[in-house]
């Protein structure tokens, strides 16, 4: 695929979904600041590696997989990670009883090992498919297939057990 083609293709594609790159970003290093450059660091990454993006219809799966290395990249740098802003619990929900529930559920979120977290990310907050979520992970759809399971069975334990406090 030539420069130009490629250009156009990625800006269309961060037109689009800047946000939920962003969103993805962010649910790696907890820190809006960070977010952004891991998503500055993963267009840099793009630029230089537009040749390896075959098909232009899988750009998503395929830049979700730069950001996600990118971000895991800057996570070992860190070597550490960064709770969650209070101003952006502050801007979450609109009535209380909503607000401690998405808390309980972030927290819940925060207590699963990365690689579960990670499927959860891409699967219902990224509305992948379980093939582009292997594709993004670089991991085989059984893989994928497992880890959701067994996320999704920690996170309705974790859920019961809060609702019996």
């Amino acid at each position: 695929m030539n420069s130009k083609l490629f250009h156009k293709i990625l800006t269309e594609f961060m037109r689009d979904y800047k946000e939920n790159v962003y969103r993805l970003a962010y649910s790696y290093v907890k820190h809006p600041q960070n977010a952004m450059d891991v998503v500055q660091d993963a267009i840099q990454k793009a630029l230089t590696k537009s040749d390896s993006l075959t098909k232009p219809e899988s750009i998503k799966s395929w830049f979700y997989r730069i950001v996600v290395n990118t971000a895991l990249d800057y996570l070992r740098r860190a070597k550490k990670l960064v709770p969650v802003a209070d101003e952006v619990l502050e801007q979450q929900g609109v009535n209380d009883h909503d607000v401690i529930q998405d808390l309980h559920l972030s927290e819940t979120l925060e207590e699963l090992p990365m690689m579960y977290r990670e499927v959860i990310i891409l699967r219902f907050f990224e509305d992948m498919k379980l093939e582009d979520v292997a594709l993004v992970l670089n991991i085989p759809l059984s893989t994928v297939k497992s880890r959701l399971y067994q996320a999704l069975k920690i996170l309705r334990i974790n859920m019961k057990q809060e609702e019996t406090y």
